[in-house]
């Protein structure tokens, strides 16, 4: 049988369209968007986890000692550098006296002269009761006038205040004396602990004032990390607790420590809550104040519960959940999450059950009407 040019052709084109078509169907429902995700599958299980808080801190001196004169002047001489170990009672530099020296002698003198006035009253003071009592023994047999004894009465009244007012200027004189010393002895600066010599904020010939720190001292057994944590996941965080540092310049030495104590005073503007970490031993050689470190801290055990990976949580309609898989096609479950660890394990305390099926990765968003297609590994995606 033989059909008409028109179409012959038309079969023709119908016999070359049809393959492409079924191609492209298939093409479409095995790797275009109508395709089934990729998805790896995980099971919800019950397991004991060990919660941690990770944080970010800086090294800080515990007790920073400040060293300067009491008054103002210029230095001297400074005998440490930055970096120095000194030792308690070490004399680090000298403030110039100028003319403190010649108002110590200049005051010893004073108080030689109101020594000998002192002297001198104390003679006119026995001079003047001496008399006192022989013009009383006068009187009382009528040798005198009461007229005369009553001037004696009164020379001894003058000596008096006059011994009494030698004293007090001799007394106030070696009082100045005592001061001068000791400001002659705040002229050096000396050490009040064993430490390092963490900065020198003057160099000899700077004149400084009254209270200036010229020599900054750390105790370098006081380094501690004042580290930050999150707020929201700061639950438990309490003293003693264990920790482990790791310094920006030593990421591979883990150095052991404790909670000093948690602060009562939070960032409000960060929402972070502030801590102390403490080193269990000194660190060596020391790090410089203000480097940064990584703070892990380890919280108490918590009993086996469902556990899930964090990986799995989703959020969807802002609803947080995970996609479980059932009878092949996903389901999403709001959850109600516990504690988490550091190696991602989240503990589950409503919504799921053990054993269940889960979705951990997929290739892309999933929908309850998403077809879905499991994998051992989605490339692209760390295992």
């Amino acid at each position: 049988m033989k059909f008409p040019r028109l179409q012959r052709r038309t079969l023709a084109l119908i016999a070359v369209i049809a393959p492409l078509m079924v191609l492209f169907v298939y093409v479409a429902l095995r790797s275009g968007p109508l395709a089934p995700v990729a998805v790896t599958l995980g099971s919800v299980q019950s397991r004991a986890i060990a919660p941690a808080l990770s944080g970010i801190g800086t090294v800080q001196a515990r007790y920073l000692y400040k060293i300067g004169p009491t008054f103002a002047g210029r230095v001297q001489r400074l005998d440490v550098q930055v970096g120095d170990m000194v030792q308690a009672g070490q004399v680090l530099g000298e403030m110039d006296p100028v003319d403190l020296d010649d108002r110590l002698r200049a005051q010893q003198a004073a108080i030689k002269s109101a020594e000998a006035a002192l002297r001198q009253a104390e003679a006119r003071q026995s001079y003047a009761q001496t008399q006192h009592q022989r013009y009383g023994q006068l009187v009382a047999v009528r040798g005198t006038s009461e007229e005369s004894y009553a001037t004696k009465q009164q020379e001894l009244a003058v000596a008096d205040a006059a011994l009494a007012a030698a004293r007090e200027d001799a007394s106030r004189l070696r009082a100045d004396l005592q001061a001068l010393r000791a400001q002659r002895g705040n002229l050096r600066l000396v050490s009040p602990v064993a430490g390092m010599v963490a900065a020198r904020d003057a160099d000899p010939g700077t004149t400084v004032v009254a209270g200036q720190a010229v020599v900054k001292l750390i105790d370098p057994a006081s380094l501690w990390i004042d580290t930050r944590f999150d707020q929201i996941t700061a639950q438990g965080l309490a003293a003693q607790l264990p920790a482990e540092v790791v310094l920006r310049s030593r990421r591979g030495d883990n150095l052991v420590g404790s909670v000093l104590r948690v602060e009562p005073l939070a960032d409000a503007v960060t929402e972070e809550t502030l801590a102390k970490i403490v080193f269990d031993a000194p660190v060596t050689p020391l790090p410089p104040v203000g480097e940064l470190a990584e703070v892990t801290v380890r919280l108490p055990a918590l009993p086996e519960a469902p556990t899930i990976p964090n990986a799995a949580i989703r959020f969807v309609d802002g609803q947080r959940g995970v996609w479980k898989l059932v009878s092949g096609k996903p389901q999403f479950a709001q959850v109600r999450l516990g504690r988490a660890d550091l190696d991602g394990h989240v503990q589950v305390l409503d919504g799921l059950a053990v054993g269940d099926s889960i979705v951990v990765y997929s290739e892309r968003a999933l929908t309850a009407r998403s077809r879905v297609h499991v994998v051992e590994r989605i490339a692209g995606v760390a295992p």
